[in-house]
């Protein structure tokens, strides 16, 4: 089978030995640079030998016919090529030149393919003697003359980012096992475990660098957006094969399950809240809740044709085609909000089979290439998230430092006022002293007591009745007497 990995690897090393010409060899003759050259265009000739040998086998190479069309076996070499220059993009850093070099050629290669793939149209020649006739010329397929050199621009936009990282200083990579051994092994584990950690200074990025990764980071999401979108819509375009359809069931409530149909198909139906709803922690149910959707849609979709068609569907239903057109759009817009939130879900079954079953070699060109500049896209992206989280991290560590200090500050403050206030007591002034008040010897034995306290003990003192002497006693009150006193003050004036 034909392996684009190995493939890759092997004719970067094949043309390893002639692609740079040594600085210490600029002085020599012509003639070793001259067969330099030779050998290394011979290399590119067997190179390009050899992949198109396999895209004409089919991926065959026991030459029995067994092979794959020809759509797919270019889809897979436009995907392993991929795998082979990107897959190992751990760290924001710009492309070796010889693997930049080696991207673009064999790309240039397999697009080659696209300059044969034309279309007749009408055109009028204007013959020697005057004359006008029509003939039809050819032309370029109008996808592929729209949407190549879109693709082509957005693959130079992520290379460019990419040597955007090539001086900067503000953050570095640090392997994952030495950053295990300096935290004993209990480093936090994620799903990124195998990527190398990200290291920012202490006291995070600078506004200008958080400011300047932001950018870069809003013009990688146009890319993936603009991806997106001309790979959406080739899958689209794709013919829905047979055996897919036959696979499916026979409604779309069985394929949605009794919660999603009920969900989806409700008077009042909120995608946000609908999608916000749903248990999608994992990579596996995402995918799963997209095959269930874009099954349905499938099956509404065929209802709806066979039923304008005939007249009547060949499964039978009790929906009307308005509700089915409702529903289908809201399945529609689920699946739109799934692929801006999670970028990076593999293929679903029906993608899968679509591009198995292609025969169209320019939709599989225009799909394999959007397909891989949307996950090289979806990596940048995710690399860059990776710096501005350190960075955020770093962040929360140096403000929760600061919260920390001013509630100590705080606590130091309210020990030393506490102590100030405590050395000033005997010497301060009451309240009785502002009120103007003349306490006697039992009442200033309260001294201690709150001034709340102290204002209804002065109360009380002013209702009893003014003694005759020191030695007379207190008037005692009657029980109707105390029954006065205890009503409210408006009952008693």
């Amino acid at each position: 089978m034909f392996d684009g990995r190995n493939s890759g690897h092997s004719s970067f090393s094949s043309r390893g030995d002639g692609m740079h010409t040594p600085e210490h060899a600029h002085g020599m003759d012509a003639a070793p640079s001259t067969r330099r050259g030779k050998q290394n265009r011979r290399s590119d000739i067997e190179v390009m030998k050899e992949r198109f040998a396999k895209l004409l086998l089919g991926e065959d190479m026991s030459g029995g016919g067994d092979g794959v069309t020809s759509a797919l076996a270019l889809s897979n070499a436009i995907t392993k090529l991929a795998d082979s220059m990107f897959g190992e993009q751990m760290k924001l850093q710009p492309m070796y030149p010889e693997t930049k070099e080696i991207w673009r050629k064999e790309m240039d290669w397999l697009l080659s393919v696209i300059d044969h793939i034309v279309q007749f149209v009408p055109s009028k020649q204007m013959g020697k003697n005057g004359q006008v006739t029509e003939i039809m010329v050819t032309k370029q397929r109008d996808d592929l003359l729209t949407n190549i050199p879109a693709l082509r621009k957005l693959d130079s936009v992520l290379l460019e980012t990419l040597d955007n990282f090539k001086d900067q200083k503000d953050f570095w990579y640090v392997p994952r096992d030495i950053e295990d051994a300096d935290h004993n092994g209990d480093w936090r584990r994620d799903e990124n475990w195998w990527l190398p950690v990200v290291k920012v200074p202490t006291d995070g990025l600078s506004e200008e660098s958080r400011r300047w990764l932001q950018n870069q980071k809003d013009s990688v999401a146009q890319v993936l957006k603009a991806a997106t979108a001309i790979n959406a819509h080739v899958l689209s375009e794709m013919h829905i094969p047979e055996n897919y359809i036959d696979s499916l069931p026979k409604n779309g409530k069985t394929s949605l399950g009794d919660f999603l149909y009920k969900s989806i198909t409700e008077e009042c139906f909120d995608p946000d809240y609908f999608v916000s709803f749903l248990d999608l922690s994992t990579e596996h149910k995402v995918l799963d809740l997209k095959n269930r959707i874009e099954a349905s849609m499938v099956i509404w979709k065929r209802k709806m044709c066979q039923k304008e068609k005939d007249g009547k569907s060949q499964w039978g239903s009790t929906v009307s085609l308005e509700k089915r057109e409702l529903f289908e759009v809201r399945a529609e817009t689920i699946l739109v909000m799934l692929k801006q939130q999670f970028p990076g879900i593999p293929q679903s079954s029906l993608e899968v089979s679509k591009i198995k079953n292609n025969k169209d070699v320019g939709q599989a060109i225009l799909e394999s290439y959007s397909r891989v500049l949307e996950s090289l896209a979806s990596k940048i992206m995710s690399r860059i998230e990776n710096v501005l989280e350190a960075d955020r991290l770093v962040q929360r560590q140096l403000m929760g430092e600061v919260e920390t200090r001013s509630e100590s500050e705080a606590e130091s403050e309210y020990e030393e006022s506490e102590k100030v206030v405590a050395a000033e007591t005997p010497n301060s002034r009451k309240l009785s002293d502002f009120i103007g008040w003349r306490l006697s010897s039992d009442t200033k034995k309260h001294s201690s007591m709150s001034d709340i306290e102290f204002f209804h003990k002065v109360e009380q003192e002013k209702e009893k009745p003014m003694m005759k002497s020191p030695r007379a006693l207190p008037k005692k009150f009657s029980y109707l007497a105390k029954l006065e006193n205890m009503r409210s003050p408006s009952d008693r004036h």
